[in-house]
Parts: structure tokens; sequence; C-alpha cells
């Protein structure tokens, strides 16, 4: 098919070579009617001559020989390498003595799917899934997270201060049942499959009650924002593992499904939530206290569910899968 500024298709082609062929044009009137070059129309007529119609359609600008190609036998080596020892092109290169761009080509050219796009463990593309409606399936997770002295840590007064400023002693670890700012947090999050609308909380723990609980909350937000839950899916953790847990949702009639052990990918939307909430809000600037840390995360978590754009929604916030989002215009 020709390009978009083609000044001649196959019918134009076929036009311009009757005309020097058949109508005895001269070459330069000829081009000057079609508007491109004499060589241009000399090349359609003469394939006209050679072939007839047929001559006008397009030909592969591959060339006949390619003496600069890799060799088939180190293209072999190049694949055996990426299969057996899953490597990126910059390690494989080293190993084989080859440009990394060389390699890059080669495996795009056999169709190697990326690292990132395989499961570490088997090496299998991983499948990617998701709900057809919001409830169908909650992602839920716990994300242990060290608090912030008073003061700040590392990140305001770097490694040496910082560090001894967040150590624990055995006094405040004593302390820490008192306070909750001591010592560490424990982000509670659900994730809906299907629009990835979040709720998440900072609980002192991960007992069964504080998770069942956490769970009963979440799920009156869900069920306030029109949603309504059917399953949900978690680790293998004890809290989850519980008499409680499976009550609690056998309660509201919902469906408890586990990963598999040591597959983290199955729930990986809210480990990728995870993540962001790491990236974007506990480590995205250097906060002084972990109170000022906490009071910063509902504005962030709204960010995140109405305005904050979601490269698996085309770039759409979650809110706009879920029309009865409370606070969906503020």
């Amino acid at each position: 098919m020709p390009h978009r500024n083609a000044p001649l298709t196959e019918l134009g082609r076929l036009r311009l070579a009757r005309c020097v062929v058949d109508d005895g044009w001269p070459l330069r009137p000829a081009a000057d009617r079609f508007q491109v070059s004499v060589s241009t129309a000399q090349r359609w007529a003469r394939r006209y001559r050679q072939l007839g119609a047929a001559g006008m359609v397009d030909r592969s600008s591959r060339p006949r020989t390619s003496p600069g190609r890799t060799p088939t036998r180190t293209e072999r080596r190049i694949i055996k390498v990426r299969v057996l020892r899953r490597w990126g092109p910059a390690r494989i290169a080293y190993l084989l003595g080859l440009n990394p761009a060389t390699v890059h080509r080669v495996l795009r050219r056999y169709g190697l799917a990326r690292l990132t796009h395989l499961d570490r463990a088997t090496a299998q593309p991983i499948r990617r899934y998701e709900r057809d409606a919001p409830g169908d399936l909650i992602h839920v997770d716990i994300k242990k997270l060290g608090n912030i002295p008073d003061g700040g840590g590392h990140r305001v007064h770097g490694r040496q201060i910082g560090g001894r400023n967040s150590q624990r002693t055995a006094t405040a670890t004593r302390s820490a049942y008192r306070n909750p700012l001591l010592g560490y947090g424990f982000l509670h999050n659900a994730i809906d499959d299907h629009s990835r609308l979040a709720y998440t909380e900072i609980l002192p723990d991960e007992t069964k009650e504080t998770a069942a609980a956490f769970w009963q909350r979440a799920q009156t937000f869900f069920h306030t924002n029109g949603i309504t839950v059917k399953r949900v899916l978690t680790d293998n953790g004890s809290c989850y593992r519980s008499r409680l847990w499976r009550d609690t949702l056998a309660a509201a009639d919902i469906t408890h499904k586990r990963t598999r052990p040591y597959r983290p990918q199955t729930n990986g939307k809210v480990e990728r939530f995870n993540r962001t909430l790491l990236d974007e809000w506990a480590y995205a600037r250097p906060y002084r206290s972990e109170t000022e840390r906490r009071q910063a995360l509902p504005q962030w978590l709204h960010t995140y569910n109405h305005h904050r754009g979601h490269t698996a929604l085309k770039g759409l916030p979650p809110a706009s899968r879920v029309p009865n989002l409370t606070g969906q215009n503020t």
C-alpha cells in the first residue's frame, strides 16, 4: 500500500504507464502531467512493458542479500541464553561479545517477550485479566511501613543523623504499644479489580481482629459508592486464614479466594497499588513526622480515586468507572 504522501497510487501508475507506452507520450510531458520526476515515469513505464498491470504494485524494499545479518548460529546462541538464563540484551551481548542493539533486534525478530512480561518463577507470559464490573473482585493486602520519628528520618537529615534518630530502642519498642506513631504502621489496602477504586487505612497491627474490622469498613465504603462486593482475593497471611475472617466474609455472602503460595503476582493489582502508594505518598517528600505523613494520606487517596490518570484505564481515574462515587466533582 502506498504511503500517505505518495504522488501515485497503483491506478495512477497504470495511467501514467499507458500514456507513455500505449499512447506514445514522451517521458517529460507525461511526468509533468502526473507531477512526478522523469525517472519515476521511466520506472513505471519500464515495469508496464515487462509485467503489464501486475507490475504496478509495490515491491518489498528488503535487499536480496544481507551479508551483514547476524549468522543463524549466533541467533540460536542468543535465544538459548535468553531462555535458560532469562537475561536482557545487555547481559547477553556482554557474554557473547555482541552489540546490545543486535541482541535486541534478534529477540524482537523471534517474538520473545520482554522479561517484565514473564513470570519469574516459570518464565511463562503473565496473563492479564480484568473483571467485567465493579465489585466482582476486590484485592486486599497489608503493607508494613516504618514510622517516621519526630524531627524526620534519613530523608530529612541524611543517613548518619537520620539513622540514629530512627533507631528503635527497647524503651521505644515497649512504648509502641501505647503510642501508635512509634515502630511500624500497617497499611491495610483494598482495591477494586475493575475500576481500581482504592480504600486504605493505617492500622497498628495485622491481627485477625484488625483485618476483619478493616474489611467491614472497606465494604461499607464500596457499598456507599454503589459497589456490591462478590469476591475478595487475599494472600495466605495468618489473618486471612483465620475463622474470624472467613465468618466475616460469609456473613456478607462474599466469596473468599486466596492466591497460590509464593505467587504474589496473582494479587498483582493491589501489589502495584502498594508501590504507587509508597512512591507518590509515603516517600514522595521528606516528612518531618509520622503525623505529618498520615495527615497527607486522605488527600492523596482522594486524588488517586478521583483525579489521577491510570494507565490501565487509558489515562482516566478510577472514578470514571464508578458513576456513583461520592465527591466526584471535588
